[in-house]
């Protein structure tokens, strides 16, 4: 008669649980981008009367390749240049800005952010027709 051997268990080991655990954590800590968010102050131009009857109004419009500004096209990094030259000391400018169909959000935040370095402007977005 044989009898029947009695098998102890082994307690569980939870070390490679820990370092599955720990392997995931650092996948999701460097995979993930930390941003920052930061608002953009526009107005309509609904808002604004006769924004396109002001001769004094300077309009933008954001393109996929850049900003034609009053028929040019320049790239995003030298629009403050640009838009330097068109600064009237004496009183603060409107700047209209279209949107193409073509254009990002990302285009649009970017010409947005860097107009809104200039403290002579004053942004009106165009809605799109």
């Amino acid at each position: 008669m044989a009898l029947k051997r009695v098998r102890r268990r082994r307690r569980a080991s939870i070390t490679s649980l820990i370092d599955v655990i720990f392997l995931l954590l650092l996948f999701f800590m460097l995979a993930s981008t930390f941003s920052e968010f930061s608002e953009v102050e526009i107005s309509s131009a609904k808002s604004h009367g006769g924004v396109d009857s002001d001769p004094h109004v300077i309009k933008l419009l954001v393109t996929s390749n850049g900003v034609d500004l009053y028929g040019k096209t320049i790239h995003v990094e030298n629009l403050s240049t640009e838009l330097q030259d068109l600064i009237r000391p004496e009183s603060s400018s409107i700047v209209a800005v279209g949107v193409t169909e073509q254009a990002t959000t990302q285009n649009l935040i970017d010409a947005l952010s860097l107009i809104r370095t200039f403290e002579n402007f004053e942004i009106v977005v165009e809605e799109p027709s």
